[in-house]
């Protein structure tokens, strides 16, 4: 749905910004556009609100000590602080775009940029991926994404710039930027380098298994928010991406030791 016209109420301040196709506009009230403006796609240019029609229209409105998430002027969530909203409203971007992609297709995987090469981790949401991408970005990887990783046709990997989501081992997720984990964020589309689908078990060991490529294009594929029946070119999109890349698959205690014995394999196979 196109919203075709809005008003923003009195007192609210607004921006636009557009992700892959996908046009946001952007209005709330003060005590609230700090924090919008910051986890917002936030290395994307901000335009003046009003410029265009907006695909999804957002706003934060503040009544009775609570800040209430509106999407196309739908009710979302509300907080008694602002950034409490900030999960809810960034799965809905990702919603928005996922359903606007045109000539990407979206992957359920964290990715980071190594020396060059994209390293890919697919796997379903709430399966650690933001948490090993953190540990990642701190041993001095480039952040891409710890959600989605957007494959264009040749099978390089987009930088999909959303905060991470952390729960830092409580309930809630928490909005994390890439520079507070020390990394910058990815400007420029990279070629899978390694896909590594890792299994998490608390008390599991470090162990992973060299694969072949056919077997890393049908994770990719059991990974996608995508119906191939709409997509008949996301399987040659994924070939090309694992075509020159290492595919493992195994299983992983914590992200710290993860972490460190992932930097170990990429380094030995630069």
């Amino acid at each position: 749905m196109v919203v075709k016209s809005f008003s923003a109420r009195p007192g609210t301040r607004s921006f636009a910004v557009s992700a892959f196709g996908c046009n946001f506009e952007v209005a709330a009230c003060p005590e609230a556009q700090t924090v919008l403006d910051r986890y917002i796609f936030p290395s994307l240019p901000r335009r003046s609100a009003g410029e265009g029609d907006p695909d999804i229209f957002i706003r934060i409105a503040q009544a009775s000590g609570q800040f209430r998430l509106l999407v196309n002027n739908a009710f979302v969530a509300s907080a008694p602080v602002v950034v409490k909203l900030v999960p809810s409203l960034i799965r809905v971007l990702d919603d928005a775009v996922i359903q606007r992609l045109k000539a990407l297709h979206a992957v359920h995987a964290g990715a980071v940029l190594w020396r060059g090469r994209v390293l890919l981790l697919p796997g379903v949401t709430h399966s650690g991926k933001s948490s090993l991408v953190a540990e990642l970005l701190r041993h001095g990887a480039t952040y891409f994404s710890d959600e989605y990783a957007l494959i264009d046709r040749e099978g390089r990997v987009h930088p999909y710039p959303r905060p991470l989501l952390l729960r830092h081992g409580r309930p809630e997720q928490v909005p994390v930027l890439a520079e507070e984990c020390d990394a910058a964020v990815g400007h420029a589309p990279a070629p899978v380098g390694w896909v590594l689908s890792l299994m998490y078990e608390s008390a599991g060991a470090w162990s992973v298994t060299p694969v072949p490529q056919s077997m890393a294009t049908l994770n990719l594929l059991q990974n996608t928010p995508h119906v191939l029946a709409d997509s008949p070119d996301m399987v040659s999109a994924f070939q090309c991406a694992v075509a020159g890349a290492d595919c493992y698959t195994g299983r992983r205690a914590d992200a710290v030791d993860a972490a460190d014995q992932i930097v170990r394999m990429l380094e030995s196979s630069s």
